[in-house]
């Protein structure tokens, strides 16, 4: 997909597949797991795989009523991911209506890496 700049925003976003595996865990548990995610790349910060609900335990996670807005992706709603022994508040996020040139990522949910592991495969 070629990049895109977003009116008025100050540095480009890309949406692309993600060539391999995706895997997100709380503990030993397994929370999310696809070969469809795809990364958003925004300026200069690391990739951020966002992976298809589909693809995710939805038992786990519980709507919040958290909600922020990004300038350049559009308005965000948050999910926690509830365990039988813990709960990570805020820890997953999507874009219901993502603004059009980051509308592939609709249907996609992202994960703080600070409170989940990820890890990425080929």
């Amino acid at each position: 997909m070629p990049e895109q700049k977003i009116p008025g925003a100050d540095h480009p976003i890309t949406v692309a597949p993600n060539p391999g595996r995706v895997t997100v865990r709380v503990g030993d548990r397994v929370v999310a797991d696809t070969t469809a995610a795809l990364n958003l790349n925004e300026a200069n910060y690391p990739p951020v795989p966002y992976i298809p609900l589909a693809d995710v335990d939805q038992s786990v996670l519980k709507p919040t009523d958290t909600s922020t807005h990004c300038p350049y992706k559009g308005d965000a709603s948050y999910y926690s991911i509830t365990l039988p022994d813990q709960e990570l508040a805020d820890v997953v996020w999507t874009y219901p209506t993502p603004f059009q040139p980051v509308a592939e990522i609709a249907g996609h949910v992202a994960f703080y890496p600070n409170k989940v592991e990820i890890t990425q495969s080929t």
